[in-house]
């Protein structure tokens, strides 16, 4: 076990993980941002590729990048599923998500009904184009989505989370546990959500023109990151492998637009209804108190 802070290889590691990351950042800005990027193949846009592979996947070269450069070895990677004894983290990873998602949009709805679409009418919109869904009533199919995205999403997503877990909860997290779980938790959400901003401030997740642009979304990100951030290291310290929080950041990212289904107008993306606003975090946030300042929780 780790007794002291490794500050040589924690400095390499995030050298590599904004370095990569930050460059491909610049790559998107310098040539049309997130919405005006060039169109590589019809949907997929030069800005996408970069953010699903460079960006997404800086942390994990750092990982591999700083072992070769400091001779670390590959022991300890929590790439081993140690799924026996871990099985409850890996279900937890899998399904929280959704219960933690759900009663913040609902929350953001009964304090902002004039957002609520009874109607599905986005949902309807996009059944209309295809004649093998005419059959089937708008919540039957938001219904039937929902559970692909609980069942389906955590597997496919995880291609793309791995990239991020395998770097911020599977190297970084551990060299900073000598600081105590609690501290390494809110030290990681702090470097986790300033690693988001140059996307944030290119419009992700929050867009353009929001109160308080263009630093309000990139500070509210580091909240957000802050809930998020604990959930994720709590599977991978309790599961005792990094599996539970790359399934657990994918069923995030799986369920976490379901809330777009049932929204009509523009509603102020830094309130919700998704949980990356301060009503739709709620759920996580709660949680995240929860594991905080449970005797056992982060070690």
């Amino acid at each position: 076990m780790v007794t002291k802070l490794d500050y040589r290889r924690i400095v390499i590691f995030l050298c590599f993980a904004f370095g990569i990351a930050w460059i491909a950042g610049l790559i998107i800005y310098l040539t049309g941002g997130l919405t005006n990027s060039p169109q590589i193949a019809p949907g997929i846009s030069l800005a996408l590729i970069l953010m699903a592979t460079v960006y997404m996947g800086a942390p994990a070269l750092g990982n591999i990048l700083t072992r070769l450069l400091t001779h670390e070895g590959w022991k300890d990677t929590l790439l081993r599923p140690n799924f026996k004894k871990g099985w409850r983290y890996w279900l937890a990873g899998w399904f929280l998500p959704v219960l933690m998602t759900l009663p913040g949009a609902a929350l953001f709805f009964v304090l902002y009904p004039q957002y609520f679409d009874v109607q599905l009418t986005y949902l309807q919109n996009l059944m209309a184009a295809s004649p093998t869904t005419s059959s089937i009533s708008p919540w039957t199919l938001a219904i039937l989505q929902l559970i692909q995205g609980v069942l389906i999403a955590p597997i496919i997503n995880s291609i793309a989370t791995f990239g991020e877990e395998f770097g911020w909860r599977a190297y970084l997290l551990p060299k900073l546990m000598p600081l105590g779980g609690r501290k390494a938790m809110l030290l990681i959400g702090l470097i986790w959500g300033i690693w988001h901003w140059p996307v944030i401030l290119m419009g992700y997740e929050y867009g353009f023109g929001y109160p308080g642009y263009p630093w309000a979304g990139p500070l509210l990100f580091i909240w957000v990151a802050f809930g998020l951030g604990i959930f994720l290291g709590w599977l991978t310290l309790r599961g005792r492998s990094v599996w539970p929080a790359v399934i657990g950041h994918a069923a995030i990212n799986g369920v976490a637009g379901v809330a777009v289904l049932a929204t009509t107008g523009e509603p102020n993306r830094l309130l919700g209804p998704l949980p990356v606003g301060i009503i739709g975090s709620l759920g996580f946030a709660l949680l995240a108190i929860a594991i905080f300042f449970s005797p056992k929780g982060l070690k």
